[in-house]
C-alpha cells in the first residue's frame, strides 16, 4: 500500500472541506501535503483524521494546515432538531458550553433556548 493510499481518507476529508490551494506530493516516502482551511475547527478535524490512520506522531506524512479565519474556531449552520448545548457538545465537548456560543451570537439570537433550523452561528475560539 503506497503512503496516498494509507492517507486516502485525509485526502478525501480535505475535498469534502473544500480545503483551497491544496496540494499532494510524495517524497522519499513521505506524503506531503498542504492547503488552506476555512476555520480552526476544519483543521483539526483533519488532524485527528491524520491521527487515526497514522498514529499519534506519524511519521510518513507532513501536513502544512493553513487556516483563513482565525478570527472564530467555526460558523455552524443550525439544523432541524439541535440546540446549542448539544452544537457545544459538538465543538467543544462540554455541552455547558453553550453560553459562550449565544454570547456569540447576541446579534442573532435573544434566547438561549430559541434557535431555527438554516441559522449560521459563530462558534467562537476556547
Amino acid at each position: 500500500m503506497s503512503v496516498k493510499d494509507k492517507y486516502q481518507s485525509v485526502l478525501s476529508l480535505g475535498e469534502k472541506l473544500e480545503t483551497k490551494d491544496g496540494t499532494v506530493a510524495v517524497e522519499n516516502g513521505i506524503l506531503k501535503v498542504k492547503g488552506t482551511v476555512k476555520t480552526q475547527y476544519e483543521k483539526d478535524i483533519l488532524w485527528d483524521e491524520i491521527k487515526k490512520v497514522g498514529g499519534e506522531k506519524p511519521s510518513d506524512i507532513l501536513a502544512n494546515i493553513i487556516v483563513d479565519d482565525t478570527s472564530v474556531y467555526h460558523r455552524h449552520e443550525v439544523k432541524s432538531g439541535e440546540s446549542l448545548s448539544k452544537i457545544a457538545k459538538q465543538y467543544y465537548g462540554d455541552p455547558m458550553k453553550y453560553k459562550a456560543i449565544f454570547e456569540a451570537n447576541t446579534n442573532l439570537l435573544s434566547n438561549p433556548d430559541v434557535i431555527h433550523p438554516g441559522q449560521v452561528l459563530v462558534i467562537p475560539n476556547s
